[in-house]
């Protein structure tokens, strides 16, 4: 099992020479493809390497990460350096001194799940500075709680697919519904429902709005409407004002189910600003005519309407407002609760959205508590490590940074999530020391001066299951470990042994030991379930490789709430969705007021900015593989030109720069600049470019933070700006560009190439 689904595979030679999908996906994700030759590719980590200059120098900031030769040590050495400098950090300047990095998608597997790991290693050390919420759900994280009461909800227990292609007629899907994303689903996935539910839907005669600057963001017959990108809730509330001036919002339910809808209103009529917002105000922002707005909105009314709203709407500045305003109009049209109406978030951003959950708790290796306070939002990597001991905002409170002195990583690529890559490079020099478990020589290990070299899941048996998948699957060992690669496990544990808790972290337990351990704690939960489907002795389930669990099939999100809202209230303050919030509003933040309004993007094509840089460029995530995952791999690879990352451009675009399909052009702005290779695409908005995230960072010259990427990576162009101070979210998915042919010589790809 996989993030991206469920394979058998075939070995030779100690790599994957073949990979076959599980027989019960009717649509296996492409994806897998990049498996093959994985395990003993060139990036790989061979074993034990430290930094020369840390090694000769010692702990210290250092401008040469990322540029620096790495020089082999046995384990023994490894380890023996490494615990010393935990000891000397905790000792001297506290365990607050330490940054726990991780993103979680490093391995499929419940037990080796990397960030399972180091939690649970750090805790026991005496705690360490955390991070909360994730570059994709940073805004939506901590506003969708503040309004409805829940995030993970939203997802998890979201509407089925089932549901909506018996019950709904209209979808209005803000962002479309993108089939590349529903590839994946972290902890593993065994079907991908989302083409064939669509398909479904529309045969009952279902009927599809996609409203993204990208035709490709929703598979199959829709309506297309393709606005400026950042204005959809310039949109949205063009939409509201058509039903509230048209008497055609549920007033009944807003009174018994919502909070401050009249705040809400004043400011959609124009009352409290002199603005009403118009489809005619709409239509000037968004480039969408004012009498389409209209005409949708009355179809909105006419029917049952689920609206959505996916991630990459509140990937950016603002980005608050996609999802409260989304909210906000459903609640309006008075469908929240019903079956096929209502909100959703998600539905195409991965595959767990619209799919059935089990009502099981997982099989979870405890991590302890975490004595260390200290926080920061995930995407203020860069403010924690250039701002020590400046104060922030967050979420209504008042924070610090602390004075972080080592970074231990395990498990994701930041290179892949964050934003202004020069200026997380000047943020990564500041620390005395990086530690990074990798299985490959992504950028994130070559900015390490320690690092420890992982295994794949490939390499090592583990369990796999999600929340919202049926199969808890046995994931067997497919090929020997890579040269002297190891289990995070086995590494936590000989240091935690070295540091005098090795008998608290590992309780005795092999790996194996507490596979089983996990797994009879997971059939516990199952056996008190009188209608459960199956749990067999570990042994069985082993052997036969994986088994069914009962799913809780026709949600409709916020049924029960619907149903009875004094017995069922949500938690919010009011225990009703929360369209004004009196909590936000007391926060005072300029950038996010107490009801869901527009505000200017810092960087749209509306704005001063575009007569420097007038493409609008959306980084949004890949269709060849997960994140920056396998990007050497045969998928990822056979999408590149002349190795560099496809960038797609209106054909008119390019003909006004005079550039060609399959051409290298340079991708520039004034914070960074990457090369690129051309698709022509009449599918993408004019005055709009796309390219994907997770090209691997392949700086130029490795010793300039602001060289050239010469292979692709966008966020040499994004702006480290949070979404705003509630939430500070991150802003990665737009930035205005500029395109030119680049007419030198084409330098070398490196980065997949292991450092000296």
């Amino acid at each position: 099992m996989a993030h991206w689904g469920m394979f058998e595979v075939e070995s030779a030679g100690g790599d994957v020479s073949a990979v076959h999908p599980y027989a019960g996906d009717s649509e296996p994700s492409p994806i897998l493809g990049n498996l093959p030759g994985s395990v003993r590719h060139r990036a790989r980590v061979s074993g034990p390497a430290v930094r020369r200059g840390w090694l000769e120098s010692g702990p210290g900031p250092s401008d040469k990460r990322g540029a620096d030769q790495f020089v082999p040590v046995s384990w023994d050495e490894l380890l023996d350096l490494l615990a010393h400098e935990l000891r000397r950090v905790v000792d001297t300047h506290g365990n607050r001194a330490i940054f726990g990095g991780s993103y979680g998608w490093a391995s499929a597997g419940r037990f080796h799940h990397a960030q399972s790991q180091i939690h649970r290693f750090l805790n026991m050390l005496g705690g360490y500075t955390r991070s909360v919420h994730s570059y994709s759900l940073g805004a939506t994280g901590v506003i969708m709680p503040r309004v409805v009461g829940t995030h993970w909800k939203l997802f998890a227990r979201s509407t089925n697919w089932d549901v909506i292609a018996d019950h709904t007629d209209l979808m209005v899907c803000f962002g479309g519904v993108p089939l590349k994303n529903t590839a994946v689903n972290s902890g593993g996935t065994s079907a991908h429902p989302t083409r064939g539910a669509l398909d479904r839907f529309r045969d009952r005669g279902g009927e599809v709005v996609s409203i993204s600057p990208l035709r490709d963001d929703l598979h199959g017959r829709c309506e297309w409407i393709a606005p400026i990108p950042g204005t959809d809730v310039a949109i949205m509330l063009a939409l509201a004002y058509v039903l509230a001036s048209e008497g055609l919002h549920d007033k009944a339910f807003l009174s018994r189910y919502c909070v401050g809808y009249d705040r809400f209103e004043d400011y959609l009529l124009g009352r409290t600003d002199g603005v009403p917002k118009t489809p005619g105000w709409a239509s000037a922002l968004s480039g969408v005519p004012a009498e389409q707005i209209a005409a949708l909105a009355r179809r909105m009314a006419g029917g049952r309407t689920m609206v959505t709203v996916t991630w990459s709407l509140q990937r950016v500045r603002f980005g608050e407002q996609a999802p409260w305003m989304g909210v906000t109009l459903a609640a309006m049209l008075g469908q929240i609760g019903l079956p096929g109406g209502g909100f959703g978030h998600g539905y195409g951003s991965m595959n767990e959205p619209g799919l059935a959950p089990v009502p099981y708790p997982l099989p979870t290796l405890f991590q302890g508590a975490n004595p260390v306070p200290d926080f920061i939002p995930v995407a203020a990597i860069s403010d924690l490590l250039l701002h020590p001991g400046e104060e922030f905002d967050y979420d209504g409170r008042r924070l610090t940074y602390p004075d972080i002195r080592l970074v231990h990583w395990a498990g994701g690529n930041p290179f892949h999530h964050h934003q202004d890559l020069a200026r997380l490079r000047r943020a990564l020099a500041r620390p005395d020391t990086i530690v990074v478990h990798e299985p490959y020589w992504t950028p994130m290990a070559r900015h390490a001066d320690i690092v420890v070299p992982s295994t794949t899941s490939l390499e090592r048996d583990d369990l796999a299951c999600t929340r919202n998948d049926p199969l808890l699957v046995a994931m067997h060992r497919a090929v020997p470990r890579y040269a002297d690669a190891r289990d995070d496990y086995d590494t936590f544990a000989a240091l935690a042994h070295r540091l005098g808790f090795g008998a608290r972290f590992t309780e005795g337990r092999t790996a194996h030991q507490w596979i089983e351990h996990l797994y009879e704690q997971w059939r516990g939960f199952v056996l008190t379930d009188p209608a459960h489907l199956e749990a067999p002795p570990f042994g069985e389930f082993w052997r036969r490789g994986h088994v069914r669990m009962r799913t809780e099939d026709g949600l409709s999100l916020f049924s029960e709430f619907r149903d009875d809202p004094e017995r069922n209230p949500l938690t919010t303050p009011s225990g009703r969705i929360e369209i004004f919030s009196a909590d936000i509003d007391g926060f005072g933040y300029d950038d996010c007021a107490g009801h869901p309004r527009w505000y200017e993007p810092d960087e749209w094509l509306g704005g001063e900015r575009a007569q420097r840089f007038p493409l609008h460029l959306i980084a949004n995530q890949p269709k060849t593989r997960l994140h920056g995952q396998l990007d050497h791999g045969a998928v990822s690879q056979a999408s590149k030109i002349r190795g560099r990352e496809p960038i797609r451009i209106h054909p008119s675009d390019a003909a006004a720069r005079g550039l060609g399909a399959g051409e290298v052009v340079r991708v520039f702005n004034d914070r960074g600049a990457c090369l690129a290779g051309v698709v022509l695409d009449d599918q993408v908005r004019a005055g709009v470019v796309q390219l994907a995230t997770g090209a691997w960072y392949d700086p130029l010259d490795p010793s300039d933070p602001d060289s050239m990427c010469v292979h692709g990576n966008p966020n040499v162009l994004t702006a480290d700006v949070g979404a705003s101070w509630l939430s500070h979210g991150c802003s990665g998915q737009h930035a205005l560009v500029q395109v030119e042919r680049f007419d030198g010589v084409l330098p070398p790809i490196k980065a997949f190439d292991p450092p000296l």
